[in-house]
């Protein structure tokens, strides 16, 4: 084997097919396959998104429907199967702050946290977060753990 037998592995090389636009001996010059005058046979052409030919589009045929609160406030949501869970991988131990869960993923540090009554706590554990669900803290205080409301 030398340079001047090598070849690229099979199957690895596609066959590009015929060069368009190199020229009319080349079978294909001239138009070069985009056809006679119109948009599309012009360089630079690029349809908006959404454009159905002239069509009105869906997105201006379907109306408008509902209403976005600006003053929602949004909550990342931890369960407390969760916990639970952390708990027998001994990832956590007797306290869960915020940056706990933050250190563990569970949330970004812009969010804020609420935590969820799913599942069941079988450990005595004190929980720190933003909001709890009335399932959740009672849950918590039945294992025999504390609730701070940040």
């Amino acid at each position: 084997m030398d340079l001047s037998n090598l070849k690229p592995a099979e199957g690895s090389v596609k066959n590009q097919g015929k060069r368009i636009g190199r020229g009319q001996g080349s079978g294909k010059g001239g138009t070069a396959t985009r056809g006679h005058k119109g948009a599309k046979s012009r360089s630079g052409y690029s349809k908006k998104i959404g454009f159905e030919g002239g069509q009105m589009p869906i997105q201006r045929r379907v109306p408008k429907f509902g209403f976005t609160n600006i003053n929602r406030v949004e909550y990342q949501g931890v369960n407390l199967d969760t916990l639970q869970q952390l708990v027998e991988d001994k990832k956590i131990k007797d306290t869960v702050t915020v940056d706990t869960l933050i250190q563990l993923g569970l949330c970004t540090k812009n969010e804020l946290v609420k935590i969820l009554g799913r599942g069941e706590l079988k450990v005595k554990i004190n929980v720190t977060a933003h909001k709890f669900t009335a399932t959740a803290k009672a849950a918590i205080e039945a294992a025999g753990g504390e609730v701070v409301t940040l």
